[in-house]
């Protein structure tokens, strides 16, 4: 069984596509962002991945930047996967509520006493590691529960509790199409992922009206995330993973980059053969 087990987790690792750099295409949007984030005090981690084309930019795609609260997508999708294989539900009572609702609180408030009943319930921070890891995904390392890590002396250039901005996306891709959890399990995590109400002034911010996000903020002192999927007016769902670390005016950088890879992601469906994207 663990013969197998470790020939499951290569088979998985070594499917994972390719990301390390931007797409060609996308060099025009790529200089935008870089250019962004040259103009600003702090660091920036930026990936974005067209799910349906494959295309991908990053900046800093590969530094590890702390996860904070964006982690509780990889919560939410190991408990899901138990949901999944019926060993949990989300009727199952944990801690006097139902995991429905921990689920609920977790993802929409970034409850963190309810994603550590949640955590605890998994078997710990090495269970959910152990989830990202069978699932072939590097570049991401979950090491503490949330009260841990806000207890420990902060370091935000810490590598436990860390992902890099390509890591994530690529979580995000296997989250939406790569099978890790069954359709039902995967609509009721972004259904709730699209009713998260932090983070306003983050990748939300500046999308034009009635664009559809499903997101997940994280925020530590000195910290500013944000994850999730935009999906564009032509139905096409864009990965993004944005961490910033030091400096001011997070928040705006985020904004601002989110509607950045919007714009850009928009114009290389349009204009396919351009070299060079006009700001907005």
């Amino acid at each position: 069984m663990r013969l197998l087990a470790i020939l499951g987790w290569l088979l998985a690792f070594l499917a994972q596509p390719a990301a390390a750099a931007s797409s060609p295409e996308l060099n025009g949007l790529e200089q935008q962002l870089a250019a962004l984030v040259a103009g600003r005090s702090g660091e920036f981690g930026i990936a974005a991945l067209d799910l349906s084309t494959g295309k991908a930019v990053s900046i800093n795609g590969n530094e590890p930047f702390p996860m904070a609260s964006t982690v509780k997508v990889a919560v939410a999708a190991a408990y899901l996967t138990q949901v999944d294989y019926g060993r949990r539900t989300l009727e199952q009572r944990i801690g006097g509520r139902s995991a429905y609702s921990l689920m609920e609180a977790m993802l929409i408030h970034s409850d963190n006493y309810a994603t550590d009943l949640l955590i605890r319930n998994l078997g710990g921070p090495k269970t959910v590691q152990q989830w990202i890891s069978w699932h072939g995904l590097s570049g991401i390392s979950v090491d503490r529960t949330i009260a841990q890590l806000l207890r420990d002396r902060r370091d935000l250039r810490d590598r436990r509790d860390s992902s890099t901005p390509l890591a994530m996306i690529e979580l995000l891709r296997k989250i939406e199409t790569g099978k890790v959890l069954k359709p039902q399990s995967r609509s009721f995590l972004q259904t709730l992922m699209a009713r998260c109400i932090t983070g306003r002034n983050r990748i939300r911010a500046l999308l034009p009206p009635g664009t559809k996000v499903e997101n997940k903020t994280g925020t530590l002192s000195g910290l500013t995330d944000d994850i999730g999927f935009i999906t564009l007016p032509d139905g096409r769902r864009i990965a993004v993973a944005i961490f910033a670390r030091g400096g001011s005016n997070r928040p705006g950088t985020i904004a601002q980059a989110a509607r950045t890879i919007y714009d850009g992601f928009v114009a290389s469906f349009r204009y396919p053969f351009s070299t060079a994207l006009t700001a907005r």
